[in-house]
């Protein structure tokens, strides 16, 4: 299976669509006309089915708070991201793809733990993760590959801490999250990586069970399994959730602002005359979050109803793509939008989703960002990349973007 899908057959073009070489921030090119024209339209995916592609940021706040569109991934017309994920036990299914009542009854016992205040309340802890590994990079050989020194340990030790996993295990989560964040691998690829996984998480729960300490694992093992509020099973699978979600996405955000900040020095250094203003500094993560959207397979819903929306019905039972990135760079909501502006007020961005499947972590996710971005480029004023940009490999095969590896030095 590639991975784009270039197919335009019946006049469609496919979804995911190739990036347009030398502008690797930027949707797709070939799904920017639909959303000018016409911001639902039909696209093409992997297996030959036809979802409706909602581009437009009215629209995709609208209907992804919208009852009668269901994330229930088991439901027929759901537009799964690859024959993998269509493939997958329903009995893996987690909160993400599940609707209310059992989705709010599953959140809600991992909400409180990542509550905007518990989550401020750990940055100090997040700093001294941040100037520890800038201290052990400054002492170090040059270049160094940013992601594998930088970029994954900073939110791999911040959810590892937080969660109650062992950080020397970091290598064994972090490469069955590869696989299943991949949109090229088999169905028996991602099952066994996720398998391996949920098997770790279940035996680290048995451990909290019998030794209960001060962390997310230990609550859902003594408060909703052993209580039969949960089975350990799905304690197990929330566990594995929550791993892969805090570090994939957080570092490939740092990873990627890197570059977006480097190709834009204007920007990169009015935010280094931000450090000693917080707000600006919150402000200039929302812009990059907006201008990036590294979540770059739109988030996938099916209709449960009629339902009428830019001029077009979709009927029930037919799937819904929701494309954040083009969404992010609707005109009428950021004007200006492919212009990176971190003085911009971008808080209405998307790229956490909207209503109520947004993302969970998102507190987290902001201060650790905010940590780092006003912190690494201040203490390594002269940062840059080792290695061409052309050079730079990109993650088109992934459910996340970002950067494989980046070669910096200074």
């Amino acid at each position: 299976m590639t991975e784009t899908v270039a197919d335009t057959a019946a006049g469609l073009p496919g979804f995911p669509s190739p990036r347009a070489a030398g502008c690797p921030f930027d949707p797709p090119p070939a799904l920017r006309p639909p959303h000018a024209d016409r911001p639902v339209s039909r696209v093409r995916i992997w297996d030959g089915t036809q979802p409706w592609l909602i581009t437009r940021h009215e629209d995709l706040r609208a209907l992804l708070n919208d009852p009668r569109v269901s994330a229930d991934c088991t439901r027929d017309g759901y537009p799964h991201r690859s024959a993998s994920m269509q493939g997958s036990d329903p009995a893996t299914q987690t909160f993400l793809t599940m609707d209310d009542p059992e989705h709010a009854r599953m959140r809600r016992m991992v909400t409180s733990p990542f509550a905007i205040k518990k989550m401020e309340a750990l940055r100090p802890a997040i700093q001294k993760i941040v100037d520890d590994l800038i201290d052990a990079l400054l002492a170090g050989p040059r270049p160094v590959d940013l992601v594998e020194a930088f970029a994954l340990p900073v939110p791999s030790l911040v959810i590892c801490a937080l969660l109650g996993v062992p950080y020397e295990k970091h290598d064994f989560f972090q490469r069955n999250t590869r696989v299943i964040v991949r949109r090229t691998s088999t169905p028996e690829e991602v099952a066994a990586a996720n398998k391996a996984l949920v098997d770790y998480m279940d035996d680290l729960l048995g451990d909290k069970l019998a030794r209960p300490a001060d962390d997310l694992l230990s609550t859902l093992a003594t408060e909703r399994v052993a209580t039969g509020e949960m089975t350990r099973r799905e304690a197990a699978r929330m566990g594995n959730l929550l791993l892969a979600a805090g570090h994939e996405t957080t570092a490939n955000m740092i990873a990627l602002g890197t570059v977006a900040l480097l190709r834009n020095p204007d920007q990169l250094a009015r935010l280094r005359d931000f450090e000693d203003d917080p707000k600006a500094v919150a402000g200039a993560v929302e812009e990059l979050l907006r201008y990036l959207n590294i979540t770059h397979s739109g988030r996938r819903r099916v209709a449960l109803e009629d339902i009428e929306i830019g001029g077009e019905t979709i009927r029930a039972g037919e799937g819904i793509i929701f494309a954040n990135d083009i969404a992010n760079r609707d005109p009428d909501a950021f004007p200006g939008p492919d212009r990176l502006d971190i003085g911009r007020d971008a808080r209405r961005h998307v790229a956490f989703g909207y209503g109520v499947h947004q993302c969970l972590g998102q507190p987290l996710a902001r201060v650790e960002l905010q940590i780092v971005y006003s912190t690494l480029y201040r203490r390594i004023p002269t940062l840059a990349l080792a290695t061409p940009f052309e050079q730079l490999e990109f993650k088109h095969d992934g459910i996340v973007y970002g950067v494989y590896k980046l070669p910096v030095t200074w």
